[in-house]
């Protein structure tokens, strides 16, 4: 294990040494509300790009929102001038996941950036996860217009099957269990009308392919959330894992990929508690396909601060304290034997016992109980085996989310709404 102090932007030239020449990145948080995980994130990602010609960037986000982000970034025609334009439309909560001033930063030194580039060579932003149902069935119906009246008639069909629902759409996960109630049929025939269009319609369509994609893994995550147990996790994370998949065809053989998601995705959930519970995620299905070599996973964590988080389902968000990390966790491990920031290289030489050994990691999701940490919040974790790197920041303190108009979200999954 290499452990290297961070203070200035060279001291995250280890992390790049391990990169090297990695297809993916995937960098954690331990929480959704945390400055300095985001901030460290950018940092890290900027380098990627500018150094190492990383391709996108693509987070645990909703496909259609990301969208506004990404044709803001790239300048595409009808984007937004600004990028913090785009993510103040960001309705549906969680909305600080995304629409916060350390996202907005970011996405506008990243438009500054693409402007100097060849459009082809123009670095995305893009959302992979499954929510958005109703989103996405209103870009399909925007895209197709009045030209595909096959197509058309397919997402007329599709959408008037969830439309009993309305916003309540969790609901529909109930009425599936009645055969006669399932949407299924028509997703799927929406989803192949979509792909024949927009394989006609070449690169420009691929955002209707995904939405349509969207809609498909929505209905699936639905009918599985009603069962509980892990299996709407799985759905989720393999829509995303696909997406990742698509995303990399798109940008070509050459692409490279960053993801910014949370700890539980991006962490092999091999080495957790995850895997026994019958659950995978982004980081285990990315290795799996790319190979251990083309994938880099870097985890982070804190012992105490502050983070925005909301007490229930639903509810404002709030800035909360997170206590010290409890008893024999791996953050309290860390608190008394590294600096107040530091980068671990989990792969470098030797690894002392502790870094193979199972201990609490902390998990913080959208939905914070400070509370519950005697008994919860916590991932049974073999760290050195679940990264590839660690970055540590002893004292966090909570990030700044832009004002928003909020809708409410779907419901949590496992852990916690993360």
């Amino acid at each position: 294990m290499l452990v290297q102090r961070l203070g200035a932007p060279s001291d995250f030239d280890p992390l790049l040494e391990r990169i090297a020449s990695a297809r993916v990145v995937m960098l954690g948080e331990a929480s959704h509300g945390t400055y300095d995980y985001y901030r460290i994130r950018e940092q890290i990602t900027r380098r990627l790009i500018v150094e190492r010609g990383f391709s996108f960037v693509a987070v645990e986000g909703d496909w259609p929102d990301c969208d506004l982000v990404n044709r803001s970034v790239t300048a595409a025609p009808g984007g937004e001038a600004d990028p913090q334009s785009a993510l103040e439309r960001f309705v549906r909560w969680p909305t600080w996941m995304w629409s916060n001033a350390e996202v907005s930063r970011f996405c506008r030194w990243l438009r500054a950036w693409n402007l100097d580039q060849p459009v082809p060579e123009r670095v995305g932003f893009h959302g992979l996860d499954v929510y958005s149902l109703w989103e996405s069935m209103q870009s399909i119906l925007d895209y197709l217009g009045e030209e595909d009246p096959v197509t058309l008639e397919a997402a007329a069909e599709a959408y008037r099957c969830f439309e009993p629902y309305g916003s309540r759409i969790e609901e529909y996960g109930v009425a599936s269990r009645f055969v006669s109630a399932r949407c299924e049929d028509e997703v799927v025939r929406l989803l192949a009308r979509t792909r024949e269009r927009a394989a006609r319609d070449g690169a420009g369509s691929f955002s209707a392919w995904q939405n349509a994609a969207v809609v498909a893994g929505a209905e699936k995550y639905y009918r599985a959330m009603v069962g509980g147990g892990p299996q709407s996790w799985n759905v989720r994370d393999t829509h995303m894992a696909e997406t990742l998949d698509r995303l990399l065809e798109r940008y070509g053989p050459d692409a490279k990929a960053v993801v910014w998601a949370h700890n539980t995705h991006v962490g092999d959930a091999r080495a957790t508690d995850m895997s026994p519970g019958g659950m995978v995620n982004i980081g285990q299905l990315a290795r799996e396909r790319y190979g251990a070599d083309d994938v880099v996973l870097v985890g982070f964590g804190s012992y105490e601060g502050t983070v925005v988080a909301a007490p229930r389902w639903g509810a404002p968000h709030e800035v909360m304290t997170a206590p010290p990390a409890r008893a024999g966790s791996l953050e309290e491990r860390l608190h008394t034997l590294l600096p107040d920031r530091a980068l671990l290289i989990l792969s470098h030489g030797d690894r002392p016992d502790w870094l193979v050994q199972e201990a609490d990691h902390r998990a913080i999701g959208v939905v914070y109980d400070p509370s519950f940490e005697a008994w919860g919040n916590y991932v049974p974790t073999r760290l050195g085996d679940r990264y590839d790197a660690f970055v540590w920041c002893d004292h966090t303190t909570a990030l700044h989310p832009l004002p928003a108009t909020v809708m409410p979200g779907e419901l949590e999954t496992y852990p916690s709404g993360v």
